[in-house]
């Protein structure tokens, strides 16, 4: 699919890049990706793929803007509080890139549905912080043989990983939910954190989708925002692992 003038003057920072070029911006131009979770993760996330010309996105999140999403959730206003997040989140990726197609899901993804609900994007990216929706994206993405690339915070700590159909997946890392599991409402997220982690979440994406450079896939990115350190982790198959395992 060939770019329009205008958007070969939109992306020529990208055209630039050897490793991304012409084809590479196609390759972003006809993408499909779906975001599940619009919350401290997804906002960054889909702005920069938006903002990259990543041709389709998909937008699944069941809540509306509370007044406490404002203080990391950028893609919302204050105007937007009681309304639909993906409602208004599609409003404001339209108005920053109108060559972008968006579809708001304003759906509850779980066990029962997600396959239906990720069924056919080429890329998922999971900015939840409940672990059951985790290991049902994980799962979903491994039986429709999709790469998923998550993200989580808290505090002032954030990682990114991503998880390729052939494995590790999500389940090889986190077998089961954690005793002391810690969410963003009970222990606090610093807000410029998730822009941190969100970012980096769509730069996979971009990698992912333009063949650039060496994505995480069967890594974990681990980042402390007090110390400014980050450290990336090789991950391992588990062969006992209730979803790519050899049972």
């Amino acid at each position: 699919m060939k770019l329009s003038a205008e958007e070969r003057d939109r992306y020529a920072r990208h055209i630039l890049l050897k490793e991304i070029g012409g084809p590479g911006q196609q390759r972003l131009k006809t993408a499909r990706v779906a975001i599940v979770g619009a919350g401290g993760l997804g906002a960054p996330a889909a702005l920069y793929l938006a903002a990259a010309g990543v041709g389709s996105i998909r937008l699944i999140d069941h809540d509306t803007v509370a007044l406490s999403n404002l203080q990391r959730q950028i893609i919302f206003e204050a105007g937007d509080v009681g309304a639909s997040k993906v409602e208004r989140a599609a409003a404001a990726l339209e108005a920053l890139n109108a060559n972008v197609s968006i579809e708001p899901r304003a759906e509850r993804l779980d066990a029962a549905n997600a396959r239906q609900v990720l069924d056919g994007v080429d890329l998922v990216l999971d900015g939840t912080d409940v672990f059951a929706t985790r290991f049902a994206v994980n799962e979903a993405c491994h039986a429709l043989g999709i790469t998923l690339i998550s993200g989580a915070v808290g505090r002032w700590s954030g990682q990114v990983a991503a998880f390729a159909p052939e494995g590790p997946c999500y389940r090889c890392f986190v077998p089961e939910t954690p005793p002391d599991a810690e969410t963003c409402e009970r222990v606090g997220v610093v807000g410029a954190l998730t822009g941190v982690i969100g970012s980096m979440m769509a730069l996979e994406a971009i990698k992912h989708i333009t063949e650039a450079g060496q994505t995480l896939a069967g890594r974990i990115m681990l980042f402390d925002g007090l110390s400014a350190e980050a450290r990336t982790v090789k991950l391992a198959r588990d062969p006992a692992c209730p979803v790519c395992g050899d049972e």
